[in-house]
């Protein structure tokens, strides 16, 4: 079975707490600040393998956690950052946050890279803190944790030459003519269910690479059969070469169901140029069958371009060398393919939204803010120090008047993101 795409959990590592540290030396016991920072938690990476053409992996392995980052020690030891995730994809694979939908990224080619969970930033030990009116700072801070997000996973077969057609019609014989490519080739009663690439050698050094996508079904763009599936396959592709059984019974009727369902699915199937080549021209039925043809379809070309309608035979090769001729000049005068658009979402230690909102929750209130949540997560409440500047942060803010109007009182329950605190006059 061919796997085009999957679910994942990725989360990156936390970063490592800093310390509260004081140098300890011989004639020195009273020394300054050296505690040392946290590690970087580790990330989670995608990556291009050229080798991979399936996501069948993901079917075993579904989560992915990255290593936290090590505390800091004294001396001002920084602590070992958690090593990085990589997780291997096909080239073709589109990366989506499963939350909201957005595209993360695309990899597109061999050891090509995208961070799709950035590690937690390490907490700053106690040396950090040191200046001239604080020379003894008794305060450190926790790491932060790192990101946590469901991916959606979608294969889409980067070829420059997509080979559609009904079911039979000779999409994985043509394939097999034109390239070194071994496809599964048999008299399949509904669809071949897993596309296959080849890469046709063109001479000097050039090559196409094709791919024949698995027989479309009339309702293929309404979902029947596995039609979603296969039309998403289409959509990488630059050029088609349109197959046409020369033996069917109504040659015509075959070429308007496939055309039709493109256009159903949209993503602009229906616009990309088409070599039309009617199979089979080593019997005389389909001689005259492609005369018929020729007659009554307008085939879509490029603009300025003729309309190309080619007679061939897989089994004799006659014909083959000229369709990919004709479908690499179409190729190299069209444009190259745009990257995905990439939307932005906010990682670990970027600035965080400053805005609160506060909410009734039991008999306390929430305040819901980016920005103090961050705070707490990173704020050492085991010290005096560190529960002060969180205090300020706190009064910075304005949530404290803003709490006042809502009418709290004193010993109220106040929540933060995991942290539950009491509120004092």
């Amino acid at each position: 079975m061919f796997y085009d795409e999957a679910q994942i959990d990725v989360k990156a590592g936390r970063g490592g707490d800093g310390v509260v540290s004081w140098r300890r030396e011989a004639m020195t016991p009273m020394g300054g600040p050296d505690g040392g920072n946290g590690g970087k938690g580790g990330d989670v990476i995608v990556v291009g393998n050229r080798h991979l053409n399936t996501l069948l992996n993901f079917q075993y392995q579904r989560r992915f956690i990255a290593p936290d980052g090590a505390a800091g020690r004294g001396k001002n030891w920084t602590g070992r950052s958690g090593k990085p995730v990589y997780i291997a994809v096909p080239l073709g694979t589109v990366i989506i946050d499963a939350d909201n939908g957005g595209v993360l990224g695309d990899i597109t080619a061999d050891e090509q890279q995208l961070i799709v969970a950035k590690g937690g930033r390490g907490g700053r030990g106690n040396a950090m803190f040191a200046s001239s009116t604080n020379q003894a700072p008794n305060h450190a801070e926790n790491g932060t944790p790192g990101e946590s997000r469901p991916l959606r996973l979608e294969l889409k077969l980067i070829a420059d030459v997509g080979i559609v057609g009904l079911p039979n019609a000779g999409k994985s014989t043509l394939l097999a003519s034109l390239t070194a490519a071994t496809p599964k080739i048999a008299n399949y009663p509904f669809t071949t269910l897993q596309p296959n690439l080849g890469v046709a050698d063109l001479g000097d050094s050039r090559t196409l690479v094709l791919a024949d996508i698995p027989g479309l079904i009339e309702g293929a763009s309404q979902g029947k059969g596995l039609g979603h599936e296969f039309l998403r396959h289409i959509e990488r592709t630059r050029v088609l070469i349109h197959l046409i059984d020369g033996l069917s019974e109504d040659p015509v009727a075959d070429y308007r169901t496939i055309n039709g369902e493109l256009a159903a699915f949209g993503h602009g199937l229906a616009d990309k140029p088409q070599i039309v080549a009617m199979t089979k021209m080593d019997l005389p039925d389909a001689q005259a069958a492609l005369e018929l043809f020729g007659r009554d379809i307008q085939v879509p070309a490029m603009e300025g371009e003729p309309q190309v309608v080619m007679g061939i035979s897989s089994a004799s090769h006659k014909g083959v060398r000229e369709l990919l001729g004709a479908a690499a000049r179409m190729v190299d005068s069209l444009p190259r393919v745009e990257e995905a658009p990439v939307i932005p979402t906010l990682t670990a230690g970027e600035a965080p939204d400053d805005g609160f909102e506060i909410r009734r929750e039991g008999g306390g209130y929430r305040v819901i803010s980016p920005y103090l949540e961050q705070r707490a997560e990173i704020t050492r409440w085991d010290l005096d120090e560190s529960i002060q500047r969180f205090q300020r942060a706190l009064e910075r803010s304005g949530v404290g008047p803003a709490l006042e109007r809502e009418g709290i009182s004193r010993g109220d329950t106040v929540y933060i993101g995991e942290y539950e605190l009491e509120w004092g006059d």
